[in-house]
């Protein structure tokens, strides 16, 4: 595609002469001879002073925020994440435009929704695509993923893929790093979903009003939305809105509901209320967040036409979602579950979902990421001590700082809310003690990383899965 139609994609002029573009990059390391290589400001890297660099890799052409001193064209905009996305739109020949577009936004419940949505989907004989935190997804076909939602191009480039492959759908979790960084810019979302809101990326937004303006953006570009009007943000999500809005919730009147709800060690069991009738629906992941979650998928299933007979089929044919309250087995006498919780409003709901169902005490074993928002610590550390009966303090993904650090702010927290706890710094060490002290009817929730099977410390990923730490230690136990 040559550099002018790229440029004219964006309404862009720039200085000097045509060239032929043949991939849009973003990584200086990734640039061969005929690339765009796009300057990109971030908070670690500025990505003007890898464009030398990227000139001598093969780069034939910058974008730019600041004139660079190398002898190729260049378009130099106000902000380069934004044309960047337009451009990779155009140079991928706009594929979300042959597909239906979900987008699912919240602090909590995103993944499992997404997946909730495909199977609903698959029911109607729908081929779908599936972008986020887990793995993407064309139908059955697994793609590695970084980040919950990929950069501009990278996604563009996945959209193609799934375009070309006949998907129909595509379900993806949009979060609010994307949503600010133009990462999902250009695309019409048929129906948004705004799962919740609480405290998490407060390192990267500064304040919950930025971190609320940033999921709102999911609603301005799209056709239709479904709101939990449970959630005490919903009214300023759905302030000045002029689309179609579908509610759901179980305290608030709303267009979905869910009445007689049953939790077990199981599931849940619930009457579902909705437009088109009700239904009595048997999920096999237990919790009331699993509820929730349901109502929001049903609500996105219903407003792109399927029938209350499909979403039913869908949700019952659900089983687990990775490392969401995802059972180990242990032939003992007592459980173990994993889960991604590690935000404080997602250990709350995963810990009092263990309670409800567990006949022994229940035994959290947690920590907090490094290098991300640290006035959640000492909350999550009163959050595991009020729901739990005895908690393992121990590391997640320290990354740049000190374990132990990070481990003494949660302690804060523990230490308010009175229960018994321990500290150890080693995961493997930490899950090891918690399975011997194990008793019978116990309930073990490893929280944090859930499907996640690194450890990252000092910049390093090493290979780490809490489901594989438990059977092997299971098995020497």
């Amino acid at each position: 595609m040559l550099l002018s139609e790229l440029a004219m994609a964006s309404g862009l002029r720039y200085e000097g002469e045509d060239t032929d573009i043949v991939s849009i990059e973003y990584d200086s390391r990734k640039v061969k001879k005929g690339s765009l290589f796009c300057c990109i400001v971030g908070s670690l890297f500025d990505g003007h002073t890898f464009a030398e660099g990227a000139v001598q890799n093969g780069a034939t052409a910058l974008l730019v925020e600041r004139e660079i001193p190398v002898p190729v064209p260049q378009i130099v905009v106000k902000n380069a994440r934004k044309a960047m996305a337009e451009m990779a739109a155009a140079f991928y020949g706009y594929p979300q435009r042959e597909m239906m577009m979900l987008g699912v936004t919240g602090t909590n419940g995103k993944t499992t929704t997404t997946y909730m949505v495909k199977a609903i989907a698959e029911q109607v004989g729908k081929k779908v695509g599936v972008i986020g935190t887990i793995r993407n997804l064309i139908g059955n076909e697994s793609i590695h993923t970084d980040r919950t939602t990929p950069e501009s191009v990278d996604l563009f480039r996945i959209l193609r893929m799934m375009a070309d492959a006949h998907v129909d759908l595509v379900v993806m979790e949009t979060s609010s790093h994307a949503l600010e960084q133009y990462r999902v810019h250009g695309i019409k979302f048929d129906v948004g979903l705004f799962t919740n809101l609480t405290q998490d990326h407060l390192d990267y937004h500064k304040s919950f009003d930025n971190y609320l303006a940033a999921k709102k953006i999911l609603f301005l570009n799209s056709k239709k939305a479904v709101v939990n009007v449970d959630d005490p943000y919903s009214s300023r999500i759905m302030e000045g809105l002029t689309i179609p809005i579908l509610t759901f919730g179980v305290r608030d009147r709303a267009d979905i509901s869910a009445t007689d709800i049953d939790i077990t060690t199981d599931g849940v069991c619930f009457d579902l209320h909705t437009p088109e009738g009700e239904v009595l629906m048997n999920l096999a992941i237990p919790g009331l967040f699993s509820v929730f979650n349901a109502m929001g998928a049903a609500g996105m299933a219903l407003a792109v036409g399927m029938k209350l007979s499909a979403i039913k089929a869908g949700l019952e044919s659900l089983t687990s979602v990775s490392g969401r309250l995802e059972p180990v087995k242990t032939n003992r006498g007592f459980s173990v579950f994993v889960d991604y919780a590690h935000t404080p409003d997602a250990l709350e709901n995963v810990l009092k979902t263990v309670q409800q169902f567990a006949k022994g005490r229940v035994i959290c074993v947690f920590g907090c990421g490094g290098d991300r928002d640290r006035a959640k610590r000492p909350i999550m550390g009163e959050i595991a001590g009020r729901f739990s009966e005895f908690a393992v303090i121990t590391s997640d993904n320290p990354r740049t700082e000190d374990p132990m650090a990070i481990i003494d702010s949660i302690e804060e927290g523990m230490k308010r809310s009175g229960t018994k706890y321990t500290v150890i710094e080693n995961r493997k060490e930490a899950i090891r003690y918690a399975l011997a002290a194990a008793q019978n009817d116990d309930v073990i929730m490893i929280a944090g990383k859930g499907h996640e099977n690194y450890q990252e410390i000092n910049g390093t990923k090493y290979h780490f899965d809490d489901k594989e730490i438990v059977e092997e230690l299971l098995s020497e136990l």
